[in-house]
């Protein structure tokens, strides 16, 4: 399979790119609230789901359409058919290439969000290639293994580095790489200055910034079997109970990685999403 060797960005569209060189560490769970974020700022998001093993992207569109709750905001979803075709599932329209599928998505709307797996590939390289942001997030495992997880054969750095290389010929602009420390233990995720030494001084040798990401919580799963992110309305219609402290807690902390990834939401803005929080209100004392 073959691609074209420069990448051609659409004109409106950023382009974010869930990438990783080991699954289960979140992706798709990051992938599905960073686009429910930016729909929330009244942006017109595309999902592409490149994994055709696990599909878990896939599944959670397909949970979020089958809630049939009109104050879901959905994504225009295209998932990958085999090689780089690319299947509009709702409407039923394949494109051929992901270069095509890219450059007819993004002219209508403003952020695509593509989570890949785990795979090198020639697809995987050049989609790597179109980011605007790379988000890259390690699961926590033991001791120093976020360090270990990029140094341990640099495989997936190096593919990013050509991605980088690609990128700056094609068009001369450069792709924000942002390494997301993700499924911390709850005493990891309190503490706001727990990335390690050794991942600080690897950002500043393979230029990525480090943001916290999201606790290992059973919450996540729970939303994932209906649909819902902690950015949607979480209520007792919703969610079949009223929500509790967990939820609230998820909720701010994924409100923080999402201003840690300093997305657009306009034309030449930066601003963090305007995402409220859950209010005392609606939690139900446990």
């Amino acid at each position: 399979m073959s691609v074209e060797s420069n990448p051609q960005q659409p004109a409106s569209a950023h382009v974010i790119v869930v990438g990783s060189h080991k699954d289960g560490a979140g992706k798709s769970t990051i992938a599905m609230h960073v686009a429910v974020a930016l729909l929330n700022c009244g942006q017109r998001v595309a999902t592409i789901d490149l994994d055709g093993q696990h599909k878990t992207l896939t599944h959670y569109v397909a949970h979020r359409r089958a809630a049939g709750s009109s104050e879901l905001r959905r994504t225009t979803h295209l998932v990958g058919t085999g090689g780089s075709r690319l299947l509009v599932e709702e409407d039923e329209i394949e494109f051929f290439s992901i270069v095509d599928a890219v450059a007819s998505i993004g002219a209508t709307h403003d952020a695509i969000v593509v989570d890949t797996p785990a795979l090198d590939s020639d697809l995987i390289r050049f989609v790597h290639s179109l980011a605007d942001t790379l988000i890259t997030p390690l699961e926590r495992d033991t001791a120093g293994a976020h360090d270990r997880q990029l140094m341990g054969t640099q495989h997936y750095a190096e593919l990013v580095r050509g991605a980088r290389q690609r990128r700056n010929r094609a068009d001369g602009k450069s792709i924000d790489w942002v390494v997301v420390r993700n499924r911390l233990s709850a005493s990891e995720a309190s503490d706001a200055g727990a990335t390690s030494k050794g991942l600080n001084e690897l950002a500043g040798r393979l230029g990525f910034r480090c943001v916290e990401g999201l606790a290992e919580r059973a919450v996540y799963g729970e939303l994932f079997a209906r649909g819902l992110t902690v950015l949607d309305r979480l209520d007792q219609a919703t969610l079949g109970a009223p929500p509790n402290l967990a939820h609230v807690t998820a909720q701010r902390e994924v409100t923080s990685l999402i201003a840690g990834l300093a997305l657009p939401v306009g034309p030449g803005q930066w601003p963090s999403p305007p995402i409220a929080p859950l209010g005392e209100h609606d939690l139900l004392k446990t």
